[in-house]
């Protein structure tokens, strides 16, 4: 009965997600400020039961949901969810949460039509550990800030762009200014670097306590290095060369499409993290 209600709560869930998305598009299209108002409470509505499907999930687990790749993609569109609605409500940039949810779709959509796999959830129980579960939590916070900040200079290239062109309106002062768009992608980048660092410190001595035979240069080890190497650049150039503008959001933006790759590919090359796959 708890797994036909959760089933039901989920796709409830993932209808609300698409008709909220939808209704962001249509105000970014033509600046309607009531599709913007009813597309915030959809996706509000969206949280809150994205939040009960999680409670009920680790009751019937008895655990957090972050061991295989399905929960760990539901997990992560939670976190956008749940920084994109904080964000919009401390800053009022009314653009963050159409572009940091299109992201959080995507995410649900993967996590949605995925097959479950019954070894997956087996396998997930024999590795729980609070180590694992720490490492696993902070990476996923990291990658949700990573997120944030790729939609922050998203913005403002398209900000740039829209200024450069002298394409004055209702749209162009709605996304904000160059100077806090450029901030916030920073400040969302100086969160995400540490909790990556302190995942990898977490996550490594885990494998070199549980895991035999762990090889250091395996993809997702690299990968997540690599990862850290790009936003560790892209806060040094920020930082001590003074660097800005468009260069700057590139860079950050190209270090994000890394993420997606360490993520996505390098997590399926992995024998490291044999159970995300």
């Amino acid at each position: 009965m708890l797994e036909l209600f959760m089933t039901r709560l989920h796709e409830t869930t993932v209808i609300l997600y698409s008709l909220s998305v939808l209704l962001y598009f249509i105000d970014f299209l033509h600046n309607n400020r009531k599709a913007n108002r009813f597309a915030f409470w959809l996706l509000a509505i969206v949280w809150f039961l994205q939040t009960i499907f999680l409670f009920l999930y680790v009751l019937e687990t008895g655990r957090f949901p972050v061991l295989t790749i399905f929960e760990g993609l539901y997990f992560y569109a939670w976190i956008l969810i749940t920084l994109s609605l904080v964000i919009n409500r401390l800053l009022r940039v009314d653009f963050i949460v159409f572009f940091t949810n299109v992201i959080g779709f995507i995410v649900m959509a993967v996590h949605t039509f995925a097959p479950v796999q019954i070894e997956s959830a087996v396998l997930a129980q024999k590795l729980v550990s609070e180590l694992l579960l720490i490492h696993i939590t902070m990476a996923i916070f990291s990658y949700g800030a990573f997120s944030l900040s790729f939609v922050f200079s998203l913005l403002y290239l398209i900000q740039y762009d829209l200024l450069k062109r002298k394409k004055w309106g209702k749209r162009l002062m709605r996304l904000g200014d160059l100077a806090k768009l450029e901030h916030m992608s920073y400040i969302l980048a100086v969160i995400g670097v540490p909790m990556l660092v302190f995942s990898l410190i977490l996550g490594l001595q885990w494998a070199y306590i549980k895991v035999p035979d762990l090889f250091w240069y395996d993809p997702k080890i690299i990968g997540s290095f690599i990862v850290l190497t790009a936003y560790s650049v892209y806060l040094y150039v920020k930082l001590r060369k003074q660097m800005y503008g468009k260069i700057l959001a590139y860079w950050n933006i190209g270090s994000f499409l890394i993420v997606i790759i360490n993520f996505s590919l390098f997590g399926s090359l992995s024998t490291f993290h044999f159970w995300y796959t």
